[in-house]
């Protein structure tokens, strides 16, 4: 008969064995997952398109100053996520593909651009800039979207309701909604991405043209400012 000493003894010594087997296997278990962790991950292509804007030359030169407000999106619109419509009312994202920049930037440095270039006004800048100005811009873009539109070969789709604030009278000079369908050369992500650099010069062009005409047909409306 073993001594009860003994097999006290005994139990302590396998419960010690134990105790290491099992840190051992922890630490084995904790190595393995560094060591997956230090895998490469798969990487996203990230796209940023170039729009070109070429002036219209029967846009008016004007005398005024405008400034252009952060545009209003709603979050899955203004995502770097790429959006794709495969049919009507789903919406998806392209796996493995993103834009360099929100949409909302990517519309409003188009039309900067577009007026800085022109030579058609006096001055334009981001709201906050510090630019007194006479007219602000508002954007709330709609839709930045790869519409398949029930067809097999997307468009890069475009929406932006905007809206010419004239500052002094807290007035809305004009206002308009933006659609522009541009179809892609093919199914690819990357012709797709260049759908949308020609989408966005087509929808700045359009806005920029339309914000000088606007805002200098209104400002003809206003009386002459008062002599001091």
């Amino acid at each position: 008969m073993i001594p009860r000493a003994e097999m006290t003894t005994n139990a302590r010594t396998s419960r010690h064995h134990s105790r290491v087997l099992l840190a051992a296997t922890l630490l084995l278990t904790l190595a393995g997952c560094s060591i997956l962790s230090d895998k490469p991950k798969s990487t996203s292509t990230i796209y940023a398109p170039e729009p070109k804007v070429q002036a219209d030359p029967a846009w008016p030169k004007v005398d005024w100053q405008l400034v252009i407000a952060p545009p209003i999106a709603a979050r899955i619109v203004d995502s770097l996520r790429m959006a794709v419509r495969p049919t009507p009312g789903e919406l998806q994202v392209y796996r493995g593909a993103q834009w360099a920049r929100p949409p909302s930037d990517m519309l409003v440095d188009t039309v900067l651009r577009a007026l800085e270039d022109s030579g058609r006004i006096q001055g334009v800048a981001r709201q906050g800039a510090g630019v007194a100005s006479d007219f602000k811009l508002l954007f709330e873009v709609r839709r930045f979207e790869s519409d398949y539109a029930q067809g097999a070969v997307p468009s890069a789709t475009i929406e932006v309701s905007a809206k010419l604030l004239h500052v002094r009278e807290q007035k809305v000079a004009a206002s308009k909604v933006f659609v522009q369908a541009t179809p892609a050369a093919s199914t690819g992500v990357a012709d797709v991405a260049q759908a949308f650099e020609q989408a966005l010069s087509t929808v700045g062009h359009d806005i920029a043209g339309w914000t000088l005409v606007s805002g200098e047909a209104y400002r003809r409306t206003l009386p002459p400012p008062a002599k001091g």
